[in-house]
């Protein structure tokens, strides 16, 4: 028995966009089915008339089984009623290749210098507009595969690339040893000149990577203008690295003075006095250097001038070089206690001999000491002694032992 109707499907693999069924001429009820991601165009008697989405539906022919028989035989057994169905893949199909055949010739836009470069990598593409697609690439051919598509494009995209290179790299003022770390915008620009290219043919095109850039490595124009570059940058980089060296040397210095200084607060916080505590010491000492109260306002400096000196600490010094002096000038009675004139020989309250001692009380501590420049108890220095020799004494601006100035 006649088949009455036949089952239209895809039969094609995912490299190809367009594929005729080898079906033609088919009965009215024949059943066609499309997947998803797919279109089919129903053709009659030359004319593209439906396009189907997703689905199954039922062709309508004027090719009746019984009836046909008889037409067909005044046509030679062919039907005068030509009927056909093409299936469109809209898969997005990847990684199809695409390289310049021969060097793009431009000028390098930083140091204006002509270099020869090629360029190759990959794109993605997909079947947009189904109709357009089939009457402008496919015709009558039978299938339209992703190599076909390729060479029907290459001449159109070798020229449109060759020209979009030169000019993304012109505008975007991309260096040649810079284009490597810019492929992602490089890509971008040429892909978003291209859109408008492949629309019209009813592609879209996905995707498009600039994966390597050829560059004439060898030649000895662009080898002397490399070395240039790299000499002009490994300069700059190195004063950077020189600048950065400086800034940080000096961050380290500051850091010291902060810590010494934090360390020097640390010990005058630990030890109970402050700076101007300590300025006051300072002051005190080098009173203290200056044998008698004579000296004292030779200098210019009066015991009353300690009391504004650091304060609480200015006048616990004052008071106590007032001590050292009145020891010094007015020696007192071993015995009674009773305060002696200089140089006295016996003792006006009590009678007692003075005795002459070797012994001296520090004005400090209030031990008894051996004379000399130093107490050994607590190391203050007595101010009756040359700082030099050791020697005593008495008054004047010069050691009368070793001649010091005092």
């Amino acid at each position: 028995m006649a088949q009455i109707a036949d089952i239209l499907k895809y039969e094609g693999d995912n490299t190809t966009f367009i594929w005729k069924h080898p079906i033609e001429d088919f009965n009215s009820l024949t059943q066609l089915i499309v997947h998803e991601n797919q279109e089919a165009i129903f053709y009659l008697n030359g004319q593209a008339l439906d396009l189907f989405g997703p689905g199954r539906y039922t062709l309508e022919t004027q090719n009746v089984p019984e009836l046909s028989k008889a037409l067909n035989r005044t046509t030679g057994d062919e039907t005068p009623f030509h009927c056909e169905v093409y299936f469109i893949n809209k898969v997005e199909q990847m990684a199809i290749k695409w390289g310049t055949d021969s060097k793009v010739q431009y000028i390098e836009p930083t140091y204006k210098f002509p270099i020869s470069i090629g360029a190759s990598g990959e794109m993605s593409l997909r079947a947009d507009n189904s109709r357009k697609l089939l009457l402008k690439l496919v015709g009558t051919e039978s299938y339209l595969t992703q190599s076909k598509l390729v060479m029907f494009f290459r001449s159109f995209l070798m020229t449109r690339v060759k020209t979009y290179i030169a000019q993304t790299m012109k505008s975007n003022s991309i260096n040649i040893f810079e284009i490597d770390e810019n492929l992602a915008i490089f890509s971008d620009a040429i892909k978003g000149l291209l859109l408008n290219d492949f629309a019209d043919y009813g592609i879209a095109l996905e995707q498009f990577f600039v994966t390597t850039i050829v560059k004439p490595d060898g030649d000895k124009q662009y080898e002397q203008f490399k070395e240039l570059h790299f000499r002009q940058y490994a300069d700059i980089a190195e004063a950077k690295l020189r600048q950065q060296r400086e800034i940080i040397d000096a961050e380290t210095e500051a850091q010291k003075v902060v810590i010494d200084s934090k360390a020097q607060a640390a010990k005058r916080a630990h030890e109970g006095y402050t700076y101007s505590q300590e300025r006051g010491f300072d002051v005190a000492e080098k009173i203290a250097e200056n044998e008698a109260v004579g000296e004292f306002t030779n200098m210019g400096v009066g015991l009353g001038t300690m009391a504004g000196v650091g304060g609480a600490v200015g006048g616990m010094v004052g008071g106590m070089m007032g001590d050292v002096v009145n020891a010094t000038a007015n020696p007192k009675c071993a015995d009674c206690g009773a305060t002696l004139p200089q140089n006295a020989k016996f003792c006006l309250q009590c009678g007692k001999k003075v005795e002459v001692s070797n012994l001296v009380t520090c004005p400090q501590c209030g031990k008894n000491v051996q004379k000399g420049k130093f107490c050994l108890e607590c190391g203050y220095r007595f101010a009756n002694t040359c700082p030099k020799c050791g020697a005593e004494v008495t008054n004047g601006n010069f050691c009368p032992q070793c001649g010091e100035k005092l």
